[in-house]
């Protein structure tokens, strides 16, 4: 409904403008072809022409809009505060009020060469080219990211501030263009209210890329399980919400000794619940609050390792990659969890730290060893040894088996047979987990495979809502329901990847819900500006700002080894010197230029 109320008010501005048009002498039919309309508009206004191409970008033209309507205002002499906001706000309506006004006259913005209102010349227009410019560049060419979580440490890390290429694999048109600048799904100072509207909604197109998805490559998408999510708590997707209280519910019934039921019969008592007005988060306590539905365009921004392409069959062995049979080759800074037996307490013992998470109470050591103080804890406690759980890359592990006192050090692996709950497709036909997964057929666009209602649990989600809008999959005895109709194949409508951390053994990824159509595909990062560490994660090195200025990236909170570096496959390669050479080489061309003027306007003189 939205789509045809904007065409409707478009439409509108075109026939407002055709009457403006006639009253500046410029022939009225000018203004019924889109963009030249505008191109002819710049022109009245003594504007510059490329204005009328900043309407063919969704979402800027909106501000754009604005732009043009306050300036036509002024233009045909209305000048006063309130047809200025009138036609800054509606400028679609504006253009028709003020065609059918008598007292709007075409004067012309001469008058406003030199700017009487001080506060337009030296802030409005400054401050709106900008958001439109910014705008411009961070929808359609890079976009400034930081890295919240550890799923691709070492390789990406938390606290790095990254650029991320949005023309590597082709930029988006946004889905939701009416919305507020610069935020993604919820306004600033905000946890609950949604950044935009959908009255307006554009479909899904893709403009041309350098490149397709490649094997390894790190990508950034929109989270695909996030397209629905409670209010209460947006750390986790409304799915896993669900089977996170249908376990516990499941849970209080086997302690209760009653009979238990099928796993559909708890997911849809945890429906309910979710559902009921009073409902809590229960690990929270907090309100779950409304279930909401989010727009491809503004669901979570995740950044992991691409495994698997469209096409490949993807297998996880004891921890190690298998595509089309083939093992791949480790990233060279994976994490994994390992039981380090020691005959003394070497880590420490375990507390808890100020946010509430446990640790183990050596730091310094942990922070030596750039080992996260978030993602340790002791294992098993017997007369003679204690067993410590870290999470830590291979060739630190190498270092850990070296300390006194560290009897063996193990990496953890989850036994084949053995089944994860939280692992996809959370069915209990399928026994997977983080270290056995698979074999698992990645869709490709095209591609048609054999469904029943045995593998339906790993294709659903496609079926029913990622692949071509929402429909209705269900079994019914022996058969596979595709919109009431039996099914024994699919089709698949587009690509599909299977996404993976860095991090093996602590990454919420496509081992917990799937696969990443490439519609939520956002780019590629391509450039590492900035980096610090966070004091939850590194308490000793992590905690002081001033007194690090001067500390290397060991010791200190910044890690000025990841400044203003390049990033390919998940490497940074260190640019520092050609970045600083060109800033003192546009300083310096500044200075010059600046001073030749200066002569030139004294010898004129």
């Amino acid at each position: 409904m939205g789509n045809y109320i904007f065409l409707i008010l478009a439409l509108a501005s075109f026939f407002g403008l055709s009457k403006l048009f006639a009253k500046a002498n410029v022939e009225s039919w000018k203004a019924w072809i889109p963009i030249y309309n505008f191109y002819v508009l710049s022109k009245l206004l003594e504007k510059p022409w490329w204005w009328c191409l900043i309407m063919i970008v969704p979402g800027v033209n909106i501000l754009m809009y604005g732009v043009y309507g306050f300036n036509t205002a002024r233009a045909f002499n209305k000048p006063s505060n309130g047809d200025l906001i009138f036609a800054s706000l509606l400028p679609y309506l504006f253009f028709v009020k003020i065609g059918f006004d008598d007292t709007a006259k075409f004067v012309g913005l001469s008058k406003f060469k030199n700017e009487p209102n001080w506060f337009i010349r030296g802030w409005i227009d400054p401050i709106i080219f900008a958001v439109i410019a910014a705008s411009i560049i961070r929808g359609y060419f890079m976009e400034a990211f930081t890295i919240p979580t550890s799923s691709l440490e070492k390789s990406l890390m938390v606290g790095d501030f990254l650029f991320v290429n949005k023309f590597a694999y082709g930029a988006r048109i946004p889905e939701t263009p009416l919305s507020f600048p610069f935020a993604h799904h919820t306004l600033p100072l905000s946890e609950t209210k949604k950044s935009y509207l959908e009255w307006l909604k554009l479909p899904y197109f893709r403009l041309p890329g350098f490149g397709a998805v490649k094997n390894n490559e790190i990508v950034v998408f929109n989270y695909p399980d996030g397209d629905t999510v409670a209010i209460g708590d947006q750390s986790i997707s409304y799915y896993e919400l669900k089977r996170q209280v249908s376990y516990l519910i499941k849970r209080e019934e086997r302690n209760a000794g009653r009979a238990l039921q099928s796993d559909d019969y708890y997911l849809s008592r945890a429906h309910e619940y979710l559902h009921s007005p009073q409902s809590l988060v229960p690990w929270s306590g907090r309100p779950v609050g409304e279930i909401a539905a989010r727009p491809v365009d503004k669901r979570e921004h995740y950044v992991k390792r691409c495994v698997g392409i469209a096409g490949d069959v993807l297998e996880i062995k004891d921890g190690e990659i298998y595509i089309n049979e083939k093992h791949q080759e480790m990233p060279k800074n994976a994490q994994h969890f390992y039981d380090v037996k020691c005959s003394l307490h070497v880590f420490g013992e375990e507390f808890m730290l100020p946010n509430g998470r446990v640790s183990l109470s050596n730091l310094n050591l942990l922070d030596k060893l750039d080992i996260y103080a978030t993602e340790v804890s002791v294992d098993a406690v017997s007369k003679d040894t204690i067993v410590y759980k870290l999470n830590m890359p291979r060739h630190v592990a190498e270092q850990v088996k070296l300390l006194d006192g560290v009897v063996s050090v193990t990496q953890k692996n989850d036994k084949q047979g053995e089944r994860e709950l939280s692992i996809f497709p959370h069915n209990a036909a399928y026994a997977w987990n983080n270290d056995n997964f698979g074999p698992l057929q990645i869709p490709k666009a095209g591609m048609t495979l054999p469904i029943d209602t045995h593998n339906v649990c790993l294709y659903e989600k496609i079926m029913n809502t990622y692949d071509d809008g929402i429909h209705q999959v269900t079994k019914q005895g022996a058969q596979v329901l595709y919109d009431g109709k039996p099914i024994t194949s699919y089709t698949f409508k587009q690509d599909y990847y299977f996404m993976m951390g860095d991090n093996r053994h602590n990454s919420a990824d496509s081992r917990s819900w799937g696969f990443v159509p490439f519609d939520h595909v956002v780019g590629s990062p391509f450039f590492v500006f900035f980096s610090m560490k966070y004091a939850e994660n590194n308490p000793v090195s992590g905690k002081s700002v001033m007194k690090s200025l001067t500390k290397n990236s060991q010791d200190g909170k910044f890690r000025w080894n990841r400044f203003l570096c390049y990033v390919k496959d998940g490497t940074l390669h260190s640019v520092k010197i050609p970045v600083i050479a060109v800033i003192i080489g546009l300083w310096g061309y500044g200075k010059w230029n600046t001073r030749r003027k200066e002569k030139k306007q004294k010898a004129k003189i």
